[in-house]
Protein backbone atom coordinates (compact mmCIF):
# COMPACT_ATOMS: atom_id res chain seq x y z
CA UNK A 1 0.00 0.00 0.00
CA UNK A 2 1.57 3.43 -1.19
CA UNK A 3 2.50 6.14 1.56
CA UNK A 4 -0.17 8.53 1.81
CA UNK A 5 1.06 12.43 2.69
CA UNK A 6 -0.47 16.08 3.31
CA UNK A 7 0.57 18.64 0.84
CA UNK A 8 2.22 21.57 2.75
CA UNK A 9 0.91 23.87 0.93
CA UNK A 10 -2.97 22.84 0.85
CA UNK A 11 -3.29 19.80 3.28
CA UNK A 12 -4.49 17.58 0.44
CA UNK A 13 -3.39 14.01 0.47
CA UNK A 14 -0.94 12.90 -1.90
CA UNK A 15 -0.22 9.49 -2.68
CA UNK A 16 3.91 9.12 -2.83
CA UNK A 17 4.70 7.54 -6.01
CA UNK A 18 7.71 7.92 -8.47
CA UNK A 19 4.58 8.90 -11.00
CA UNK A 20 3.88 11.87 -9.14
CA UNK A 21 6.57 14.36 -10.16
CA UNK A 22 5.51 16.93 -7.21
CA UNK A 23 5.66 15.35 -4.41
CA UNK A 24 5.58 16.48 -1.19
CA UNK A 25 3.16 18.59 -3.24
CA UNK A 26 -0.11 17.95 -4.65
CA UNK A 27 0.44 20.34 -7.65
CA UNK A 28 3.02 22.32 -9.49
CA UNK A 29 0.76 25.25 -8.11
CA UNK A 30 1.39 24.28 -4.38
CA UNK A 31 5.26 23.47 -5.10
CA UNK A 32 5.59 26.83 -6.81
CA UNK A 33 3.68 28.68 -3.57
CA UNK A 34 6.28 26.73 -1.12
CA UNK A 35 9.07 27.96 -3.39
CA UNK A 36 7.73 31.42 -3.49
CA UNK A 37 7.46 31.11 0.84
CA UNK A 38 10.92 30.43 0.83
CA UNK A 39 11.83 33.43 -1.78
CA UNK A 40 9.83 35.92 0.20
CA UNK A 41 11.87 34.42 3.89
CA UNK A 42 8.26 33.05 5.05
CA UNK A 43 10.51 30.02 5.94
CA UNK A 44 13.58 29.77 7.82
CA UNK A 45 16.06 27.40 8.71
CA UNK A 46 14.90 27.37 12.71
CA UNK A 47 18.68 27.79 14.49
CA UNK A 48 21.28 30.84 12.92
CA UNK A 49 24.09 29.39 11.20
CA UNK A 50 27.16 29.26 13.27
CA UNK A 51 30.11 31.40 11.85
CA UNK A 52 34.11 30.45 12.43
CA UNK A 53 33.00 28.03 15.19
CA UNK A 54 36.35 26.15 15.75
CA UNK A 55 36.08 22.23 16.53
CA UNK A 56 38.26 20.80 19.09
CA UNK A 57 38.56 17.02 19.93
CA UNK A 58 35.93 17.17 22.73
CA UNK A 59 33.55 18.70 20.40
CA UNK A 60 33.79 16.08 17.76
CA UNK A 61 33.51 13.14 20.27
CA UNK A 62 30.67 14.48 21.68
CA UNK A 63 29.02 14.89 18.21
CA UNK A 64 30.22 12.05 17.39
CA UNK A 65 28.55 10.15 20.66
CA UNK A 66 25.23 11.95 19.78
CA UNK A 67 25.07 11.03 16.13
CA UNK A 68 25.53 7.32 16.65
CA UNK A 69 22.60 7.15 19.52
CA UNK A 70 20.07 8.32 17.29
CA UNK A 71 21.85 6.07 14.37
CA UNK A 72 21.79 2.86 15.52
CA UNK A 73 22.55 1.17 12.21
CA UNK A 74 26.13 2.35 12.15
CA UNK A 75 26.99 0.56 15.14
CA UNK A 76 28.68 -2.49 15.04
CA UNK A 77 26.62 -5.37 17.17
CA UNK A 78 28.23 -6.85 19.86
Amino acid sequence: MPLKVSCPTCNNDVIWLPENEFRPFCSKRCQLIDLGDWAEENHKISQPMQKDVALDEEMLDALEEQFLQHNKFFVEPE
